[in-house]
């Protein structure tokens, strides 16, 4: 079934003209993330019972090695203060993150581990994120500045204007809605 708009281009299978090899090799990249971020995921959820997004947080909160407010884990994980507020009452609700004032200014909340959720990140595998970080801290600073950038430019081409979620946390919601 055809979307209404422009037309999609898809190439021959046997035709590498005007581009077709490098569409090729983008998706066959995307593909390979995407795979290589899933099971990740599964791995998580199978190994801790944590989502991606979750572990992600944990792991954050647990190298900061201090208690964080949730802007400040925001800006660990670099990901929205929404987004993050979600996962930690998740976290919260599973005894993982416990929530506290601050002594020095009561008006400030501060996110801290739990017992629990050090045990579980003793037997976590590395979060999905987390290899991505590496990953594109290991490129040279030209390298990472044009993947992010192209990257940008992909994603606003494709439709990307929302602003985006934790990895894999719009899909537990989604999942679980369903059910």
């Amino acid at each position: 079934m055809k979307r209404a708009g422009k037309p999609s281009r898809t190439p021959k299978p046997d035709s590498d003209s005007d581009g077709d090899g490098e569409a090729r090799a983008v998706l066959d990249s995307i593909r390979l993330i995407v795979q290589t971020l899933r099971v990740s995921s599964r791995a998580a959820e199978r190994d801790v019972g944590v989502s991606a997004a979750q572990l992600f947080v944990l792991t954050k909160l647990a190298a900061a090695d201090k208690p964080l407010s949730v802007g400040e884990l925001a800006d660990y994980t670099l990901t929205h203060q929404s987004s993050v507020s979600v996962v930690v009452q998740k976290l919260e609700r599973q005894g993982l993150v416990a929530r506290t004032r601050a002594k020095d200014d009561a008006r400030r909340v501060e996110l801290s581990l739990t017992s629990s959720a050090r045990a579980l990140l003793r037997k976590a595998p590395q979060a999905a994120q987390d290899k991505i970080l590496d990953a594109v801290a290991a490129m040279p600073a030209a390298r990472r500045r044009q993947l992010a950038d192209l990257l940008a430019d992909l994603a606003h081409r494709i439709g990307g204007e929302r602003r985006p979620v934790m990895l894999f946390e719009d899909e537990q919601q989604s999942a679980a809605r369903r059910r």
